[in-house]
């Protein structure tokens, strides 16, 4: 049944997500141009209200719960699963008070309304996966505006997305890198639940009736503890909020 109300309601949903898209391109070249960097920020988490809110047109709900009092004072390193697309709008604008920046394929930059604009005038990291060393640079860039503004990343372990729902094994290199740079970050995992769903037979149809979730866990201080350490810590409490086989620490 999800499946065939999707049929009739992804070309809506496809509307209204691409107009927004549209629309705000010139919004964000605008605001930055004429009145700077907080401005654009503005325009951006208002963008990303609408195409997190799209979602009503495929019947969709939308939750985001956090029951910690974050700082905002302090950079902080969002880890989160990835599931799909449709997990970044919703991050940006529930995140926005923490300035919450993406690290993302250098292929992004160009071609994509208010996308592309955004990835080049937003200050996040935009790698080429193809060159290792270039990434590292933009990665260590990151860190240090992190450093300067206070500003916050959300990274992606995983790498890439999990078409099917079930996490894949979360790699330390994003969160040791910030870290050196950043060694004062607060590690805050962010389980999401359901957005796979929604792309589960591909761009279309899109399904119908998901209950879309966004868990803020408890935040993770650094400390004494390895990027390693972090990470595994940070992927299976993400495993217990989505009910999935906890990761052993190997014994020597």
């Amino acid at each position: 049944m999800s499946k065939l109300f999707g049929y009739i309601l992804s070309p809506i949903f496809y509307i209204f997500f691409g107009l927004t898209l549209c629309i705000f391109h010139p919004i964000q070249w605008i605001c930055f141009k004429l009145f700077g960097y907080k401005a654009h920020k503005v325009s951006v988490d208002i963008l990303n209200f609408f195409l997190t809110y799209c979602q009503i047109f495929l019947f969709n709900s939308i939750s985001f719960k956090n029951e910690y009092d974050l700082p905002t004072d302090r950079p902080i390193i969002f880890a989160a699963n990835h599931q799909s697309m449709y997990d970044i709008p919703s991050l940006i604008w529930f995140l926005r008070k923490h300035s919450a920046k993406f690290i993302s394929k250098i292929e992004l930059t160009k071609g994509i309304p208010s996308i592309s604009i955004n990835l080049r005038l937003g200050g996040g990291a935009n790698i080429n996966r193809k060159d290792n060393k270039q990434a590292i640079s933009e990665i260590i860039k990151l860190g240090r505006r992190m450093k300067d503004n206070n500003w916050s990343t959300v990274i992606f372990p995983e790498g890439t997305r999990a078409k099917d729902g079930q996490l894949k094994t979360f790699q330390f290199g994003g969160i040791a890198t910030i870290l050196k740079v950043v060694p004062n970050a607060l590690v805050v995992p962010v389980a999401i639940e359901n957005s796979w769903k929604i792309v589960r037979f591909g761009m279309f149809p899109l399904t119908t009736g998901n209950a879309l979730k966004w868990t803020v866990l408890k935040p993770i201080e650094p400390g004494v503890k390895t990027p390693n350490d972090i990470t595994l810590e940070v992927e299976n409490e993400i495993r217990k909020v989505l009910g999935q086989p906890m990761v052993q620490v190997a014994v020597l």
